[in-house]
């Protein structure tokens, strides 16, 4: 027997809330097949789309998700073997190792029958990503594997809420080809902020959801200004503020970092307008002989999928 299924990526933060937003797009992805192999454990047979994945089980962020919950579920002498498809860039900002964490615990939860709910798979799902970066979030974890715009009210005890979407609301991310690794991303932010900014962002932020639940265009706009990370990070991502400049003056809602960067990300109302703000966005990284890579999606409101059995 043989499985395959689809993690998408996911866009981390959403500008005003570090560590606690976050919502799935509809491509790219990566693809998990898993099978019942004769042995025992838990293997990797082959990867593609990259050569900078390791093969050890331990290591490797899809498998050692898969493994937490193999113990978890007393199944760890069962042979099962993992097909690893990269269908994503490293260092993206995307949520490349949370997708694959997501696709390894999905893929193989499917394999046994899905004894586990989705919401159930998310701890596990999150211990691959904490392989990765060394933290234990849910920003992009829990969207790639639940779909749609997650809150997440404390990340230790997975305490997360989906919020609404609104029918017209359109992302738009570009990749440029430069890569920014998770951990150094981290390690640049201050750990302290002002009382100043402090009321800001969470104004912000309460704002947010307030325009997602109302399907307020206009405020979600006013809300999406970061404060506190953007500021710190935009130092790593070349032409930032001149792209966030174009995709305002292209009629976003709001732009601002995906994740830890260097992709960026703006909101839209209409897909029309999303497309037009896309290619301005990716011509100025073109025009500054950035390779970069647009993708417009409407929120991906179902996660982790089974693509085939």
């Amino acid at each position: 027997m043989e499985i395959r299924v689809f993690a998408p990526a996911s866009v981390a933060n959403i500008g005003v809330g570090y560590d606690i937003l976050g919502f799935a797009l509809e491509k790219p992805g990566d693809e998990i097949v898993a099978r019942f192999i004769d042995g025992k454990g838990l293997s990797i047979g082959q990867i593609s789309g990259t050569n900078r994945l390791p093969f050890s089980v331990d290591k490797n962020t899809a498998t050692y998700a898969a493994q937490a919950l193999l113990n978890y579920l007393g199944k760890e002498d069962l042979g099962i073997e993992l097909d690893i498809h990269k269908k994503m860039p490293f260092g993206s900002g995307l949520g490349s190792s949370a997708a694959s964490a997501v696709g390894g615990v999905f893929a193989v939860n499917a394999l046994l029958g899905s004894p586990l709910t989705k919401k159930e798979l998310l701890h596990f799902a999150v211990l691959g990503e904490q392989l990765a970066d060394g933290s234990y979030h849910a920003d992009n974890v829990a969207p790639s594997l639940l779909g749609g715009i997650i809150l997440i009210r404390d990340n230790t005890s997975l305490d997360i809420t989906s919020l609404p979407i609104p029918d017209d609301l359109i992302a738009v991310v570009i990749y440029p080809e430069v890569e920014v690794l998770t951990r150094d991303s981290r390690n640049i932010l201050k750990p302290e902020i002002s009382l100043q900014k402090c009321v800001a962002q969470t104004g912000n932020l309460a704002s947010f959801v307030a325009g997602l639940y109302r399907s307020d265009y206009e405020l979600i706009g006013r809300s999406l200004t970061d404060h506190i990370i953007e500021p710190q990070r935009a130092v790593l991502i070349p032409h930032f503020y001149e792209i966030k400049k174009m995709a305002l003056k292209m009629g976003a809602l709001g732009c601002s970092i995906s994740g830890a960067g260097p992709s960026i990300f703006a909101l839209f109302k209409g897909e029309s307008e999303a497309n037009k703000g896309s290619e301005a966005m990716k011509n100025i990284f073109i025009q500054h002989g950035i390779n970069a890579t647009p993708y417009t999606s409407n929120i991906n409101s179902q996660g982790a999928v089974v693509l085939s059995l």
